[in-house]
């Protein structure tokens, strides 16, 4: 990242602009008043913040970047699902995705600058990990696709944090982006419509149960077993698959949360059934929720799709156990869908 960059307006949540507002000689309930600005009446630029006065709308220009993104091309799905392929001051790319469904509107961001965790099967990690994102840049990607939203008059209701990127390892940041995503100063979406995705970061797995919130936890589990895992996602050398599932428990004891476990079927590799029971007596007893998700083809991997057929067949063994099991609705099919394929066409063109 830049050196010389300045912040951005959206890295504050409402006491970072109260502290701001204190330190310029300015009254306390300004802050709210520029809070509003941006994320009820959504302005561009702080010329159009008409209840400031000049100097401090002046002070504000000078102090941050308002605009993190710029909106270097989109794909929009027959389905409703819009993906974002956006510019970053640095002249970096990431994604975000827009996604419809009868219960509302989700958007899923991106909090890193590709990824170095290495999962096989996913194409975030082509190219291993530029940088870490601020929480701006991630608020950013929720208010430039609520901005497009607005045209139709529809709304985020909620947002989940499965982009390009481990959040974990970008943990301030993404603790940041929620505080001002839930703020009532900022989006208003409440946590129970905010989920965060891990691949297994073990530590803040823990320092997460301890914060005392209500945003759900997925973990990205995709094996049943130790060795399986380690070879599909390099993350389980570190933290094993028994340390994982322990900070499972403790977050589940902890919070009282029902837990989410993403599994990736792919083709020969972790779908047969033998998988299934193994899966099914590992989360036995857990109140938990497997979400079964059909890998999507990346043409750099040699991964081929589990069919239909024995998607279902795979679900029925984990229905045996009692666990609940959903499998995932696909959006976005006809368009580069898989989290960093459009980030690795751009980058492939530069």
């Amino acid at each position: 990242m830049k050196k010389f960059m300045k912040p951005f307006a959206y890295d504050l949540d409402l006491p970072d602009w109260k502290d701001w507002m204190k330190e310029h000689g300015e009254p306390e309930f300004r802050a709210g008043q520029v809070m509003d600005w941006l994320y009820e009446k959504r302005v561009n630029s702080f010329e159009e913040m008409s209840n400031l006065s000049k100097k401090l709308r002046d002070n504000l220009a000078d102090a941050f970047e308002l605009q993190p993104l710029k909106i270097i091309t989109s794909q929009e799905s027959q389905d409703g699902t819009i993906k974002f392929l956006f510019g970053l001051v640095d002249d970096h790319a990431i994604e975000t995705v827009v996604m419809r469904h009868n219960y509302g509107v989700s958007v899923c961001v991106t909090t890193q600058v590709g990824c170095r965790i290495g999962c096989t099967f996913c194409a975030s990690t082509l190219g291993g990990l530029k940088r870490n994102l601020t929480a701006g840049e991630i608020v950013a990607q929720v208010m430039t696709a609520q901005k497009a939203l607005d045209e139709s008059e529809e709304r985020v209701k909620s947002v989940v944090i499965m982009g390009s990127g481990e959040p974990f390892e970008n943990y301030e940041p993404t603790i940041q982006f929620v505080k001002i995503i839930n703020s009532p100063k900022g989006l208003n979406i409440g946590q129970r419509h905010i989920t965060v995705s891990t691949s297994g970061v073990v530590p803040n797995i823990y320092r997460f149960a301890d914060e005392g919130w209500q945003v759900g936890l997925a973990i990205s589990l995709h094996a049943p077993n130790q060795d399986l895992r380690s070879s599909l996602m390099p993350i389980n050398r570190r933290h094993p698959l028994a340390e994982l599932l322990d900070a499972c428990w403790y977050y589940l004891r902890t919070t009282g949360r029902r837990l989410t476990f993403e599994y990736a079927l792919i083709g020969g590799k972790n779908d047969q059934l033998e998988h299934a029971h193994e899966l099914g007596k590992l989360l036995q007893g857990m109140n938990c929720l497997v979400n079964l998700i059909p890998v999507n083809y990346v043409p750099e991997r040699d991964f081929t799709r589990t069919s239909r057929n024995q998607i279902f067949e795979f679900k029925k063994v984990l229905d045996s156990y009692k666990i609940n099991t959903t499998i995932r609705r696909e959006q976005g099919h006809d368009i580069d869908a898989a989290c960093g394929q459009l980030r690795a066409k751009h980058n492939k063109l530069v």
